[in-house]
């Protein structure tokens, strides 16, 4: 009865696998397919409707979220995702603020996307060239990081309109098993625009779609547990007076890097995070 009941189980656990590879494949193709069929449909009746380059692209980036919305909630109906936000709230009333977060997976932005409505964010030049993802970077107006004075022009002209900036001051996905180092950019775009840091923790359990994980590459058993914890707003200006731009990037960016060490050292396990966080505003 008990091998019964164990043969059982590991057959489940198969099928589970399995369905969870396949589910998995159809998201990505869902993901790239949909960025297409946006570009030939809805983004250009979007520029009938909305005259102005701004409204479009502001057009543009609400559909991209309620697109993503429905691409994280697609990602849970299927079983493979489980999502748990505290602070949400948080998130949903900010206007003009600097979202800075560690970056953990591939699928970090597509969530915070799916949770901030005005959201803007820098995306790597490489990515212009993308045949899936090039259109809705253009007709969105996502910011290239291709020339960084004229990156930082184009982040302040944005968190100026009240968006929300998405920043990744790792500039990459983090390295398992590696400690975090942040470059300098969010540093700079704080520093040019005089805007604060809305600093959030993402943790994404078991490891999945790291920087050397294949789309395939999923969990053998369960979900992929994303969670995401807004903290309190961080001043970066605190403590810094006369001293050059340039050794005020360098300090900005050593100071938030600490910060999200002994934050990610301090919730940095599930045992950790349930003893502190019981998402009493937890959302998806």
């Amino acid at each position: 009865m008990i091998q019964q009941r164990i043969s059982s189980n590991l057959r489940f656990e198969q099928i589970n696998y399995l369905w969870r590879i396949v589910a998995t494949g159809i998201c990505f193709t869902f993901f790239g397919l949909g960025g297409l069929l946006l570009c030939v449909t809805w983004f250009p009746l979007q520029k009938v409707v909305y005259s102005g380059a701004e409204r479009q692209k502001a057009a543009a980036k609400k559909t991209v979220h309620h697109t993503f919305r429905f691409f994280i909630g697609m990602m849970k109906f299927l079983g493979i995702l489980n999502l748990k936000v505290e602070g949400l709230d948080a998130l949903k009333n900010a206007k003009g603020k600097i979202i800075v977060a560690n970056h953990p997976s591939l699928i970090d932005i597509v969530v915070l996307i799916s949770l901030v409505k005005n959201a803007d964010c820098v995306v790597k030049a490489h990515l212009f060239r993308n045949p899936f993802l090039r259109g809705v970077i253009q007709n969105t107006g996502y910011i290239s990081n291709a020339d960084p004075d004229h990156m930082l022009d184009d982040c302040k002209h944005s968190l100026d309109q009240g968006n929300n900036l998405i920043i990744f001051p790792e500039g990459t996905r983090t390295t398992p098993g590696q400690p975090i180092c942040f470059k300098r950019g969010a540093a700079n775009i704080a520093l040019r625009s005089s805007t604060p840091f809305l600093p959030l923790l993402i943790f994404c359990y078991p490891k999945t779609l790291t920087k050397d994980d294949k789309w395939y590459h999923i969990p053998k058993t369960g979900k992929i547990n994303f969670e995401a914890l807004v903290l309190p707003e961080y001043d970066w200006t605190q403590g810094k007076t006369d001293i050059t731009r340039s050794k005020l990037s360098r300090q900005v960016t050593r100071d938030l890097e600490s910060y999200y060490v002994e934050k990610l050292a301090r919730y940095g396990t599930i045992e950790k995070r349930n003893q502190r966080i019981d998402y009493p505003n937890s959302g998806s």
